[in-house]
């Protein structure tokens, strides 16, 4: 099997050929979009973060709608997890961070 990165260029090539795909025709631009989705990763202050770090993960819609959220901690490199965020403590997380993103 080919090594990680080998295999990386061959996806990178696969992609940027869609994209181009995407570029040039409307319908596959509008086919492409609606099956998108993202995430965007906030890191919170902490006092020390040589030593520990977290963060709010929220997942949307192509639209930017929040879809579902986790919370990730760390202490260090090798001690890592992450929980999910209920619903209500989501709705809480919205509300906090509309003001300063673009986040529904």
């Amino acid at each position: 099997m080919a090594d990680i990165t080998e295999a990386a260029e061959k996806k990178l090539k696969s992609r940027i050929r869609k994209f181009k795909k995407v570029a040039k025709d409307e319908d596959e631009k509008i086919k492409f979009f609606n099956q998108l989705g993202a995430s965007v990763e906030i890191f919170l202050p902490v006092k020390n973060p040589e030593q520990e770090g977290d963060s709010i993960i929220f997942y949307t819609t192509a639209e930017g709608k929040i879809i579902d959220a986790e919370y990730s901690y760390n202490e260090g490199e090798e001690n890592f997890t992450s929980v999910p965020v209920a619903d209500k403590d989501l709705d809480v997380l919205i509300e906090v961070f509309k003001s300063n993103f673009q986040l529904e």
